[in-house]
């Protein structure tokens, strides 16, 4: 591994996930999926840099 790539960090509990990037990698409302904390969360990568996007909760309908 060079050191314009590398692994990917869960947000959430900080451990590594299966994604590998470079420094060319660009992602755009990726879903990274964390195998150990079972978190799915909505990222974006550019330049090496992940930024977590947002999202509201799912509300549940009453009736």
């Amino acid at each position: 591994m060079t050191e314009n790539e590398g692994w990917l960090l869960c947000p959430t509990c900080g451990n590594k996930t299966r994604v590998k990037i470079r420094s060319d990698t660009v992602l755009e409302n990726f879903p990274l999926f964390c195998p150990k904390c079972k978190q799915e969360t909505l990222i974006n990568v550019q330049q090496m840099n992940m930024s977590v996007i947002k999202e509201p909760d799912a509300k549940t309908q009453s009736r």
